[in-house]
């Protein structure tokens, strides 16, 4: 007898479950529940965006587990939809490349693409087109969203919630960077297609930020900032 269409459908479901094995969570105490809070949001709150990077050296082995831990960012259906592009500063004709790229972009949107309102948001921060640190700082990591995957035949795979999944692993590198005691910075030229060209990366891959990173210099400066209140972001039933 013929399956239904449904039947034949959570047969296939079953048939390529994955195997559930026992969750290793390691219960403590409330105490050190909050303890771990307090601490992880006072490290977290020392967080800054450096534009000014010292050129000295970060052990590979750290960029890499940077990359590892960002990497164990939940995604949608589990696909995973992001590659980490990383560039050290022994690439420089690549790193020129891309820094004359995206101040190309960046002359552009501050003279003609942005308005005045944001324009004038951005004037108390000091910002402006040039973006040396784009070869200043010892590593560059691009990071892409990949629209879709695609399987060792060349066929596509369904990809969910990309944006969302790529955007949730960026906030983890963020903070395993500030965690390891290096600096980084969000730079998100519009558009930035430049770099999946200067990168040769495929058509499923779209840049989604790049994140210059090292140790600041000596004489780095940031912004004198506050960050709203627990009441000005929290609502609570």
């Amino acid at each position: 007898m013929r399956k239904s269409l449904k039947f034949q459908t959570q047969y296939n479901i079953m048939e390529n479950k994955v195997e559930h094995i026992p969750y290793n969570f390691v219960k403590i105490s409330s105490n050190k529940s909050l303890q771990n809070s307090i601490d992880f949001y006072h490290t977290m709150n020392k967080r800054r965006s450096c534009r000014y990077f010292s050129d000295t050296d970060i052990d590979p082995k750290i960029i890499e587990n940077l990359i590892l831990t960002a990497g164990t960012a939940p995604s949608g259906a589990h696909k995973q939809p992001w590659t980490f592009v990383v560039i050290d500063n022994k690439n420089k004709t690549l790193r020129k490349k891309i820094r004359d790229a995206a101040e190309k972009e960046e002359k552009l949107s501050y003279e003609s693409r942005m308005t005045q309102e944001w324009l004038d948001a951005l004037a108390p921060l000091g910002t402006n087109w040039e973006k040396p640190f784009l070869e200043n700082a010892p590593y560059l990591i691009v990071v892409l969203r990949q629209r879709h995957g695609i399987n060792e035949e060349g066929s596509k795979i369904k990809h969910y919630y990309t944006s969302e999944s790529v955007g949730i692993a960026v906030g983890i590198l963020i903070s395993a960077i500030h965690n390891a005691g290096l600096v980084t910075l969000t730079h998100t030229p519009s558009p930035m297609n430049f770099l999946k060209k200067i990168l040769n990366r495929p058509d499923n891959e779209i840049p989604y930020v790049l994140l210059p990173l090292g140790y600041p210099t000596e004489d780095a400066t940031v912004p004198n900032l506050t960050r709203k209140s627990l009441k000005e972001i929290m609502v609570k039933f």
